[in-house]
């Protein structure tokens, strides 16, 4: 079997894996800001990363993988608003701020149980490591990295990029950093534009606020994940993952946080998955083709023409090699869906096949080498650079074959016992254990929706005969359950998963 390699961003080349400590792993990876509901842009990372966790422990590495939840206000800068988002929304929604965390925990917990992810090693929140955060913000600024202006603590990039590769894993270049950085609060108390914030001073209408040593204030939002990741995997650790887009400037800054606070590079491979664009589009509000996750479950979003199963979508993603962007369609879902049940009929099949361990040599050897290589293939796929497409793709060309012993086209001892044997428990491990997937019924996503729409009929016709005692009941119960209903202006209603 190949060694693994894994294309490492910092880099930009495959190289072999060769963990600090034999035989065990340290990956972090960016968690999510609870400020509202996860979408399918946050699908990606978390699948892909459940998958490359699956794998190294199928190789028998011990690993811990941490994923932090961001769940404090941070000042967020270099292309995202310069506002509280968790404090904003819960004004919105008329919660405390940690009320309304918990609940977008909640939710992105239930979200990744319904994608079959197995729960990351430790789960750190920002606001419970405020105190390593002070403590890793001192340490820079001893290092005379940092420097303190009215209350807030900024890190000085020019001072860092004289002696060090600052811009290297994202590529990009000091100077053209100055021209891109936007005007933003507090850009006038800077020494350079460049300068990002590790702790800002708080306003007194900011509601999530911390003492330190510079006043009442709040973490940078790139001090969290250098503070967390120390603490739990060590000055340097394996594997950081996350989404292309956090390069620069949330990576970028970790970097440069981590190297002066532990004195050594933080990181020995960098992985990041590519963007989903949809029908060929950038995802994003400005765009207005946000898909959420519920939404993507209940069908209940104008882009899709019916509900899917999460196992659809984790297959969608595993479809394409987590590097290459991945443009979502409803049509692109549809394939998928009937991809997935070709695929995981032939499987549940092929393990209902007995195995006559009596039977001798192969009656078709060319079938049987063939499926043989298809097998012995997806180790090697899976060690270049966790190819998942690949993968798949040999599986769909062992269908026929499954197909037709089942079907007994061909004879069932067309290919040998031992082969037939190993293709049912490969198959299995990687169905299965790797790839994380599990039965869909489409018939009962079919069988809810019907029930759905049913009640809403019910409600519907309820409301217009001013029979509010039903109505109101169908919804308290249903939100009972999770699931939420909203009457709209137009005398429409919808629902979603709560």
């Amino acid at each position: 079997m190949s060694d693994l390699k894994i294309y490492n961003s910092y880099s930009r080349q495959k190289e072999v894996f060769t963990p600090i400590t034999p035989g065990h792993v340290g990956m972090y990876v960016c968690g999510p800001t609870v400020s509202g509901e996860s979408h399918l842009g946050h699908a990606r990372p978390y699948i892909t990363f459940d998958v490359v966790f699956r794998y190294l422990q199928h190789l028998g590495y011990k690993v811990r993988y941490v994923r932090n939840i961001t769940d404090a206000g941070h000042f967020e800068e270099e292309g995202r608003e310069a506002e509280d988002k968790i404090s904003k929304k819960a004004v919105l929604e008329k919660l405390e701020p940690m009320e309304l965390v918990q609940k977008y925990t909640n939710l992105f917990h239930w979200a990744m149980d319904q994608f079959n992810t197995i729960p990351p090693s430790i789960e750190p929140t920002a606001t419970g490591h405020i105190v390593e955060q002070i403590g890793m913000i001192q340490e820079i600024i001893r290092a005379g990295y940092a420097y303190e202006v009215n209350g807030s603590v900024y890190f000085d990039v020019k001072k860092y990029a004289a002696n060090h590769d600052y811009g290297k894993l994202s590529g990009r270049i000091i100077d053209d950093l100055l021209e891109t950085t936007r005007e933003l609060d507090g850009q006038e108390e800077k020494r350079d534009r460049a300068d990002f914030a590790l702790w800002k001073n708080a306003s007194p209408e900011h509601i999530m606020r911390w003492q330190s040593p510079w006043g009442v204030g709040f973490p940078g939002w790139h001090i969290e994940c250098s503070a967390m990741a120390t603490k739990y995997l060590g000055p340097q650790f394996d594997i950081h993952g996350g989404g292309m887009d956090l390069m620069f400037p949330h990576h970028e800054s970790e970097i440069a946080q981590s190297t002066i606070c532990n004195h050594t590079a933080p990181v020995r491979y960098w992985m990041h998955n590519n963007m989903i664009t949809i029908n060929g589009k950038k995802m994003g509000k400005s765009y207005n083709n946000t898909l959420t996750l519920t939404e993507m479950f209940s069908g209940s979003n104008p882009l899709l023409d019916k509900p899917y199963h999460p196992m659809v979508i984790r297959f969608f993603i595993l479809q394409t090699h987590y590097r290459s962007t991945l443009d979502f369609s409803n049509e692109a879902l549809k394939a998928a869906e009937k991809g997935l049940k070709r695929l995981w009929d032939a499987y549940e099949q092929l393990q209902k096949l007995p195995v006559d361990e009596s039977a001798t040599a192969p009656t078709q050897p060319a079938l049987d080498q063939k499926v043989q290589q298809l097998l012995g293939e997806l180790d090697d796929f899976m060690n270049d650079d966790f190819n998942t497409a690949k993968v798949l793709a040999n599986f769909f060309e062992l269908v026929p074959t499954i197909n037709s012993i089942k079907d007994k086209v061909i004879e069932s001892d067309a290919i040998g016992s031992e082969t037939l044997l190993l293709l049912k428990t490969t198959m299995k491990t990687y169905m299965e254990e790797i790839l994380g997937l599990r039965s869909v019924t489409e018939a009962d996503n079919d069988k809810m929706k019907g029930v759905m729409d049913l009640l809403m009929e019910i409600r519907r016709e309820a409301r217009s005969r001013k029979d509010f005692v039903t109505s109101d009941k169908i919804r308290n119960q249903l939100a009972e359950l999770g699931i939420l209903v909203k009457d709209e202006k137009d005398g429409s209603m919808s629902y979603s998963v709560e």
